[in-house]
């Protein structure tokens, strides 16, 4: 039986990353989450990456009802699914006194109540079927806070909580539920630092290197599969935390 793995953002960056790796499996069916829909051009550069196809789901996160509906979606195809990645993020980056409210907001809307509602809308078939795997994504700015970063910091603090929560309560149907928090990783939203600032996050990180996407998708990857292996955190920041 087919492994079904929906990964939630994953139309880049570090979903993509993990849809990536994830896919060389041929027993993985990946389904990649899109808060909008895509045009075949960029459907085709996505597939092109993969080892085999995904399918596209589009839906937004922070709605209870399109959460509701996209694992409704997959079960009703499917008939389970095995694996949640809550990717899906944003950022709106400012001074706390600058912060609108609107952006705190929304910030904690998707990533924060986009990883409630995913969950929740699995946990109700993981449950049924008394197997699951879920993993998170949260961040070391949720572990110990972030200049310019109020709203992402607390979205990814919050989802430390919910992740033990989550674990606690899914080991009563055999459920697993982790969390891996990257430092500063080369996405594009790295790519946006001047030169400047990039080296002097680069010799404060002892490995002297902004982490590569597909470490972090190894990591997903492990906590797929290590069955006893739950409510964990895993910091992956090249030792910027130490």
């Amino acid at each position: 039986m087919r492994q079904i793995i929906l990964i939630t953002g994953a139309t880049k960056g570090l979903g993509l990353a993990d849809a990536k790796r994830l896919s060389r499996d041929p027993n993985n069916q990946i389904i990649i989450n899109s808060h909008r829909k895509l045009s075949d051009d960029e459907v085709k550069k996505i597939q092109d990456q993969l080892v085999h196809p995904a399918d596209i789901l589009v839906g937004d996160v922070s709605d209870e009802k399109a959460a509701q509906g996209m694992v409704k979606d997959v079960f009703k195809k499917y008939g389970h699914i095995d694996v949640l990645v809550n990717n899906a993020g944003i950022t709106r980056d400012t001074l706390i006194p600058l912060m609108k409210e609107k952006d705190f907001k929304d910030v904690l809307d998707t990533n924060l109540v986009g990883t409630f509602n995913m969950t929740k809308a699995a946990l109700r078939y993981m449950f049924k079927k008394r197997h699951g795997v879920i993993v998170n994504m949260s961040s070391v700015s949720g572990l110990h806070g972030n200049l310019g970063q109020a709203n992402y910091s607390a979205s990814k603090a919050g989802i430390v909580g919910l992740t033990k929560t989550t674990a606690q309560e899914g080991s009563l149907r055999g459920i697993r539920c982790n969390a891996v928090a990257p430092g500063m990783i080369a996405t594009a939203m790295t790519a946006k630092l001047s030169d400047r600032v990039a080296r002097r996050w680069k010799k404060q990180i002892p490995m002297h290197r902004f982490g590569k996407p597909d470490e972090v998708a190894q990591t997903v990857e492990f906590l797929i599969n290590n069955q006893y292996m739950t409510g964990q955190v895993i910091t992956l920041d090249g030792g910027l935390t130490i």
